[in-house]
């Protein structure tokens, strides 16, 4: 984390290169430890000892795991301020408490005990918070879930399509008003199960039904009947509409948007998806190639063995997103990757990021720098060899993640550097802190300046 009054110390902390001793002096400080402990791996012995000398009750939570040696979590397990000493399990019974979602292996440790057992622990909340985080449980700690007395726990239980409800407990889910909706969403239905639900009157229940991959064409025409734009749009989304409903069904949505109804703003975000579009065979998927609506396009773009021709449409497809999932086939051509990327820059917060395509002519990253667009000229940076002159370029460049890019940079010079850690944005100046390429005596340098 960066410390905005400190954010050379934080940057020097997460600094892969700073040796034993520099981090053990920034252990010292505040900002040295936020960026200590957010470094990836194993911390030294000699600085686990360090942080816990400063009685920094934030810092402790995280000394824990594969972050610590054997020999440091004895010594913290043995720690006289119960502070230190329990900083991550009270940390983790919080969370809980407070129904925060963390993962099986964080509540082993916590707790001290098999996640089997924490699955019957006294605490319902705990309990839930197994069922919540512990997806690949068997089947008979999934029914000791489901029949929970407290609903707390048979909600988090159902939360998830996996593990599943065994079929002799779908009566009963469905009949349980924490479960109902969970379970609406994913199970067979039967004819009966489908006309319970929809008496209910309930609207969760029908949105949650509305997005059942398994209903029937009859299901289907039976939720035309529901006044709910997210149901009209779900339906509208299943294999079992024909065109012309589908078209009717979007048309009236867009106009309830138009009329300012949040509820219909907000579907982008809740509507199902038409997964099912990616199992159906080739010839049914190609007749959606001129679908008027993106999300169907979209589905077919993630598909790996399309006609060339469908390729060269999808290729120009008017929707972005539709574009990008289909760059990202195995064969994508080189030039429609640079053509994309340097048209609409790339999305880099997610992995599969098009400038990493095996085909992306990544001889040519440099020439980015040129464009317009800053989100464009920022992929410049993806060139590990990009030229001192053009990084020199960048760094000039008033928006805060460019210069950060270049203060990450692993080919930017030293004078550079050493500009960027006097940068008016201290998320530069931590990132160039941080740079692995920092001489030593540099870091000794902000040491010292600290009175550390």
């Amino acid at each position: 984390m960066t410390s905005l009054q400190h954010p050379q110390l934080s940057g020097l902390g997460r600094n892969p290169a700073a040796p034993q001793d520099v981090q053990v002096r920034l252990a010292a400080h505040r900002a040295g430890r936020h960026g200590l402990v957010a470094r990836h791996g194993l911390l030294a012995d000699a600085v686990v000892e360090a942080l816990l000398a400063s009685g920094d009750h934030d810092t402790a939570v995280r000394l824990h795991g594969e972050r610590v040696s054997e020999t440091m979590r004895r010594r913290i397990a043995e720690h006289p301020d119960p502070a230190i000493r329990d900083a991550y399990t009270n940390f983790v019974r919080n969370m809980v408490e407070c129904g925060v979602t963390l993962g099986i292996d964080d509540l082993e440790e916590a707790y001290g005990r098999p996640r089997t057992a924490l699955a019957g622990a006294p605490s319902p909340m705990l309990r839930a918070a197994v069922a919540g985080t512990w997806h690949d449980r068997p089947l008979d700690i999934q029914v000791g879930l489901l029949a929970d007395p407290d609903e707390r726990v048979r909600a988090a239980a159902t939360e998830r399509s996996q593990p599943g409800v065994p079929p002799a407990w779908r009566d009963r889910c469905l009949a349980d008003p924490a479960m109902r909706v969970n379970v609406s969403h994913y199970i067979p239905l039967t004819s009966d199960q489908f006309v319970h639900l929809m008496r209910s009157g309930d609207e969760e229940v029908h949105q949650a039904v509305a997005g059942n991959p398994h209903l029937s064409a009859e299901m289907a025409a039976r939720l035309l009947e529901i006044d709910n734009p997210l149901v009209r749009l779900t339906v509208a989304n299943s294999r079992h509409v024909d065109a012309e409903t589908r078209d009717r069904l979007h048309t009236r949505v867009a106009a309830e948007r138009a009329a300012g109804n949040i509820e219909a703003e907000m579907l982008d975000w809740n509507t199902a998806k038409p997964d099912w579009l990616r199992d159906a065979p080739l010839s049914e998927r190609m007749t959606y190639l001129d679908c008027p609506h993106a999300a169907f396009r979209h589905v077919l773009a993630s598909c790996r063995d399309l006609p060339e021709e469908a390729w060269r449409r999808l290729d120009d497809d008017p929707d972005l997103a539709v574009r990008r999932a289909a760059a990202r086939r195995p064969d994508a051509p080189a030039e429609v990757l640079e053509q994309l990327v340097r048209a609409h820059g790339d999305v880099f917060h997610i992995r599969a990021r098009l400038v990493d395509h095996p085909n992306f002519p990544r001889h040519r990253l440099r020439t980015f720098a040129d464009e317009p667009s800053p989100y464009v000229r920022y992929v410049a940076l993806q060139d590990r060899e990009l030229p001192a002159k053009v990084l020199d370029q960048l760094a000039l460049e008033a928006e805060p993640f460019l210069r950060r890019g270049v203060a990450r940079h692993p080919n930017t010079p030293e004078t550079l550097r050493k500009r960027l850690l006097s940068d008016e944005d201290p998320e530069v100046v931590d990132d160039a802190a941080a740079n692995s390429l920092l001489p030593l005596a540099t870091m000794y340098r902000i040491l010292a300046a600290a009175g550390l």
